[in-house]
């Protein structure tokens, strides 16, 4: 039995191998979001939480204020915000001046 092995003469006018051009695309990514979450607890009223996410959550109307507010005592906890860390770590502190009780920012 017989092998034979098949070998290509190389050419000397092959070009050598060029790697493609860099582009200088960039490629964008948003800033993440972040939530704020407002827990349950034993010391702040209905109307005291319903007050300061009015007062400091822009834009935040009387009925979901109060929705968030059920939400939060029901279910122990609620976003109350998602947006910009920037934003979010102001809100966060402001309401936790307030005396809410928070939960650490985390990203949404």
């Amino acid at each position: 039995m017989t092998v034979s092995t098949l070998v290509m003469p190389m050419s000397a006018t092959a070009s050598p191998t060029v790697a493609p051009e860099k582009t200088r695309q960039v490629t964008r990514k948003p800033y993440p979001n972040y939530k704020i979450i407002v827990l349950n607890d034993d010391v702040n009223t209905f109307q005291h939480v319903a007050d300061c996410l009015t007062k400091y959550i822009p834009g935040m109307g009387n009925d979901r204020a109060w929705k968030l507010t059920h939400q939060i005592h029901n279910d122990g906890q609620a976003i109350v915000w998602v947006g910009p860390l920037e934003q979010a770590e102001l809100y966060h502190s402001q309401l936790s001046r307030a005396g809410l009780t928070m939960a650490p920012l985390e990203q949404a």
